[in-house]
């Protein structure tokens, strides 16, 4: 009964998470699908530009899921002033981290050439990745933001605010790619404009549905001012630092399999870029499970409730397996059918149609790897994951992907089998790693009083 009871509390907090983490995907499957229309050289410059700008916002981001543990092992222990006090070192911690991400957008957009893409679309994915700054400051704030209330056990506004900013993108991106409304076809440029303006729509809902909800954390600018000291970020450096580096080497491994692929054409690149959102799209949902086994296993650890938390792991894991489980199966039955959705070429869909059966094979691995992540998260244990990480992606995926489609000459397919093989590995290590932590004495498990 404990364990059904445990399963509800992780769906009624899971759900809305899986929502929002959906939303913030379904941004990048709205600008596909739009340019996807436009021309297929089109549709590669996003994908590249998409791939590149998460690149980016995952490692930074990284950094403020470091949010996850201290606000809810906080909040589990009943001590709001200290919540408080991990929001405001978030909110400057991401404007710090915006100027980053903006002056890291247009160095990659003028070395493109350094990755020898191919020039039938280069050009287009440098305007896109320009078109993007704007739209940097908002997304890192939303996060900080949305990790901060989502530890709280508190969702909805996120959820209100990924609507809002995804109804405004499916419009802005018709009339600025098209030119509609009495607005100019911009094409690229008008989709990556349409992007970052949704992000301060995004924003500003959040802030609108949420202001209330920080009242009795003692948010103030005395706690502002002590939030700009270095000393005080040291505990999000520490924590959020090895969660930025497993972010990132995940998705680098991704973006880097990417640039496999458009060396190879424009035609490759677009193929693998249907699939990509598709398998993207479906990972979005462990992910947002993951964030909420984050929050129930820190409240529990909080608590002092080792039971509880073990719990929380167990329901979590399940969860995300099944539901992986139901998405491997539409990908190897549904192919053709799922790649018509993005584009009308048909050179296009045989090519994504002959990915998404191998996205099929590491879809359970992929969804168990980041549910265990946001387990670990949850006993701040930050560090491990982004070794196996490193291990798992850069030493044996990548390698294995390259020779596959290079000196095998497997092409597109050989990429993706090297992909499976890192996210089998990191899976079944973080696995390990979960059932290692348990076996520890609580204290080991909770975090020292700040």
């Amino acid at each position: 009964m404990e364990l059904r009871n445990e399963l509800g509390q992780l769906a009624r907090l899971a759900a809305p998470v899986v929502i929002v983490q959906c939303g913030i995907m379904l941004l990048g499957v709205v600008d596909s699908m739009m340019l996807g229309r436009v021309s297929k050289e089109a549709l590669a410059a996003a994908g590249l530009g998409s791939a590149l700008s998460y690149a980016v916002f995952g490692g930074l981001a990284g950094m403020l899921y470091a949010l996850d543990p201290l606000v809810a092992q906080d909040f589990g222990a009943g001590n709001f002033e200290r919540v408080g006090r991990h929001l405001q070192r978030g909110l400057v911690l991401a404007f710090v981290l915006s100027l980053l991400g903006a002056g890291l957008l247009p160095l990659l957009a003028w070395n493109l050439d350094l990755f020898r893409q191919s020039q039938e679309f280069m050009p287009l994915a440098q305007d896109y990745l320009i078109a993007l700054i704007p739209g940097v400051l908002p997304l890192l704030w939303f996060t900080a933001l949305r990790q901060t209330l989502q530890a709280m056990s508190l969702v909805r506004p996120a959820v209100i605010a990924i609507v809002a900013c995804n109804l405004f993108n499916a419009v802005a991106n018709y009339a600025l790619v098209f030119g509609h409304f009495g607005l100019p076809r911009m094409e690229v440029v008008g989709s990556a404009l349409a992007t970052s303006a949704s992000r301060w729509v995004m924003l500003i809902a959040l802030l609108m549905a949420s202001h209330r909800r920080f009242r009795g954390l003692n948010v103030s600018l005395a706690g502002l001012k002590e939030a700009t000291r270095f000393r005080a970020h040291l505990e999000l450096l520490r924590l959020g630092g090895p969660i930025a580096v497993h972010h990132s080497l995940e998705i680098w491994v991704f973006g880097a399999v990417g640039l496999m692929m458009g060396s190879l054409g424009a035609l490759e690149f677009a193929g693998h870029q249907i699939a990509l959102l598709l398998a993207s799209l479906s990972f979005m949902i462990p992910l947002g499970i993951g964030g909420a086994a984050a929050t129930r296993v820190g409240n529990a650890l909080g608590r002092g409730d080792k039971a509880a938390a073990a719990d929380s792991a167990k329901m979590a894991l399940v969860l995300g397996g099944l539901v992986m489980a139901l998405s491997a199966l539409l990908f190897a039955c549904f192919p053709r059918l799922l790649a018509r959705a993005f584009t009308p070429d048909a050179e296009v869909i045989t090519m994504a149609a002959l990915l998404l059966p191998i996205a099929a094979v590491f879809q359970l691995a992929d969804g168990l790897q980041a549910v265990s992540a946001g387990v670990l998260r949850g006993m701040a244990d930050t560090a491990r994951p982004a070794l196996y990480a490193l291990l798992g992606f850069w030493a044996l995926g990548l390698p294995t992907g390259w020779f596959l489609a290079f000196r095998l000459d497997l092409g597109p397919t050989g990429l993706w089998w090297g992909l499976s093989a890192g996210l089998i590995v990191v899976a079944i290590l973080l696995g390990r790693r979960i059932l290692a932590q348990f076996k520890r004495p609580i204290e080991q498990l909770q975090l020292e009083v700040r």
